[in-house]
């Protein structure tokens, strides 16, 4: 079995779902012919047909509207936006009424959908290519947020999404699409919704991160390791709804915690985490949760990207404060 990349998954999933479901429509801004900006949809109209695989204008409420019609017409619609950046015009049609359709009807209609979109930055992008806005989705009621880390949890997040009968933001992490393989077999396995993993075991400290910046903080827990720190990592996956209780699970071992995203820190989903543990666990806490995140700025461009994404220094160095409170 050849080891796939992380966007190769999201391809596998997508056939597997389009062979095996035939509900399933796949369409967005160049998905069919081009196969899409970053190759996620590669060969799949040749293989399905312009009917299941579909290529739109660049409108992106138009595609969301699309979707929620679909989904309300028993559909299950997969709609790429190509770059996070440019999902702002479908705010209305997935706020507005993709989160509120089960709702609105009182549960006669549900919105099986799931909007796909490439996002992060790290990969010397130009403006509006590299938002890390999750937590504005996270907010809204009646929509789940996921966010894969590899390419295992890539194919088996994404069936589990298709699979769900209400919307699903799911967040692709564009800088490390081809940063790593992992055999993966296509054997439709879906994996759970809502549940946290937990990728390293450890005793000293908790470490709560997602997407691409899990790179970093598993490194990080490496270096610590071989400082005698051993760190216990947890990659949440599914931020909305969020599994609280693994996190508190961990810090009942652990005691400390240290939340690390590339997203901008005021109103992040770090500061959900922090709340959540300090509103159901303060009393398993030796030390302040610590947040390590992006900066309260526009995403700069290429020359400065790595100054705003947390690195592995940053990590440590909040976790070293983190270790050494109250001193």
């Amino acid at each position: 079995m050849p080891a796939i990349t992380l966007v190769e998954a999201v391809t596998q999933a997508l056939a597997y779902e389009l062979r095996e479901d035939p509900r399933v429509v796949v369409f967005g801004q160049d998905v069919g012919v081009n196969g899409g900006v970053f190759r996620a949809t590669d060969g799949l109209q040749a293989e399905f047909g312009g009917a299941r695989v579909l290529d739109t204008p660049l409108a992106e409420n138009m595609i969301a509207g699309i979707a929620v019609g679909m989904a309300a017409q028993g559909l299950r619609p997969v709609a790429e936006f190509q770059f996070m950046g440019f999902i702002y015009p479908g705010l209305d049609q997935m706020l507005s009424h993709a989160a509120r359709l089960r709702n609105r009807t009182r549960g006669r209609l549900s919105c099986p959908l799931v909007y796909r979109a490439p996002y992060g930055g790290g990969i010397h992008a130009p403006e509006h290519h590299s938002e890390s806005t999750e937590a504005i989705f996270a907010h809204i009621p009646g929509l789940r947020v996921v966010v894969p880390s590899s390419p295992g949890r890539a194919y088996g997040l994404l069936l589990a999404a298709i699979r769900d009968p209400d919307p699903v933001i799911f967040l692709e992490p564009k800088r490390i699409y081809r940063a790593l393989r992992q055999e993966v077999p296509d054997n439709g396995e879906a994996l759970p919704l809502d549940r946290c993993f937990r990728l390293r075991e450890g005793t000293d400290i908790t470490l709560v991160a997602w997407g691409a910046a899990l790179k970093e903080t598993l490194a990080a827990a490496e270096q610590l390791s071989a400082e005698g720190v051993e760190a216990e990592v947890i990659d949440p996956a599914t931020l909305k709804p969020l599994d609280i209780h693994t996190i508190i699970d961990s810090l009942e071992k652990t005691r400390r915690c240290v939340v690390i995203h590339e997203a901008a820190r005021f109103c992040g989903l770090g500061a959900e985490i922090a709340a959540q543990i300090n509103e159901y666990a303060f009393d398993l806490l030796d030390a302040p949760v610590h947040r390590v995140t992006g900066f309260d700025t526009v995403m700069p461009y290429y020359r400065l990207e790595d100054c705003y994404l947390p690195d592995m220094e940053r990590i440590l160095a909040g976790v070293r404060r983190t270790l050494e409170y109250p001193a």
